[in-house]
Formats: C-alpha cells, sequence, structure tokens
C-alpha cells in the first residue's frame, strides 16, 4: 500500500516475528508514563494480541502498526485508539524506541503516513493526541505535523506520586 510508504520508512501491520521487540517495549519502565502502563506484559498476553491483531479496526477500534525502515529494522510503533467510526475521530500515540532514532525524522515521517492514511483511507475528520506539559519532544512532533492544542487537563496524570498536567491536540481535516 502506497500510503503506508515514505522516503526513509514504512508502516508495517505486526507480525509474529514482532513478540520481543513489543515485549521489550511494554516492559520498559521508562516508557509507561506515555503508555498509561502499570504492571509488566507477559510473552503470553503479547502472543495473544498478535494473534489477534490482524482484526479490523472498526470491530476492535484500534490498530497498533510496527514502523520500520528499508533495512527492514523495526524502530518503532503508531497507534490508532478509540477509534470512533460515528463521529469520524481516534487517538493517535507515536514511540520511536531507540534513542538514536528519535528527533532524526523517523516519528514525523510515521505520523504524516499515517495522517494521510487515516484521513484517505478510514475517512476520519480528526485525530487527537495527548501529550503531558513537559514532552517537549512530542509536542513539537505533533506541532510540526499540524496538530493544534485545544485545551488543557490540570492534575490529569500521575506519575511517580505526583501529578502532570496533560495538553490535548487535535487535528482536524481540511
Amino acid at each position: 500500500m502506497i500510503t503506508l510508504k515514505g522516503e526513509h520508512i514504512y508502516l508495517r501491520a505486526l507480525e509474529p516475528e514482532d513478540l520481543e521487540f513489543i515485549h521489550d517495549i511494554e516492559n520498559d519502565e521508562t516508557i509507561w508514563e506515555i503508555s498509561n502502563t502499570q504492571t509488566p506484559y507477559s510473552k503470553y498476553l503479547i502472543k495473544q494480541y498478535l494473534d489477534h491483531a490482524h482484526k479490523d479496526i472498526f470491530e476492535v477500534k484500534q490498530l497498533r502498526l510496527a514502523i520500520s525502515n528499508y533495512n527492514k529494522d523495526t524502530l518503532g510503533m503508531i497507534d490508532i485508539f478509540d477509534f470512533d467510526f460515528k463521529n469520524a475521530r481516534a487517538g493517535v500515540g507515536v514511540l520511536v524506541k531507540d534513542v538514536n532514532h528519535r528527533e532524526r525524522g523517523v516519528g514525523s515521517e510515521a505520523l504524516k503516513l499515517l495522517t494521510n492514511y487515516c484521513f484517505t483511507h478510514l475517512g476520519l475528520h480528526q485525530l487527537y493526541c495527548n501529550i503531558t506539559e513537559d514532552n517537549e519532544a512530542s509536542i513539537k512532533l505533533f506541532t510540526k505535523q499540524g496538530f493544534k492544542k485545544v485545551g488543557l487537563k490540570k492534575d490529569w496524570t500521575k506519575i511517580n506520586g505526583s501529578y502532570k498536567n496533560e495538553y490535548l491536540f487535535q487535528l482536524i481535516k481540511n
């Protein structure tokens, strides 16, 4: 599918071979803050998830794609969640796992590809994301792709015993 292929990366469906990569991400406590995870995931549970990852977004209301380069390295994941067909909207999350690939255009290209896919193939009217106010890299990423800050949720997320404010960003299809 041309929509999911960019100049440097492409987005692809998850494969059984992604088990270790996803297991590493889901059990990396340094990123639990952005995924609202609080407990580790077993390989068994992730394998079950992968066994059902082929299900239609209209049925399961979410889609996770791997971000890969043309050397076939898996660099991260990008998610569509809370898919709401009636209101033509969904949430979006991006994670570039390897810090050596962060802030090098990988997330930006992946988000651009996914946005185009959502507006072109899924018929969505808008996308949104939630970002803690201290996550400058994500704010920069989503702003660069045209997302607008539309709200602030005070004391929204409790992390390590203290509360953080969270911004709501939104991109409405032109």
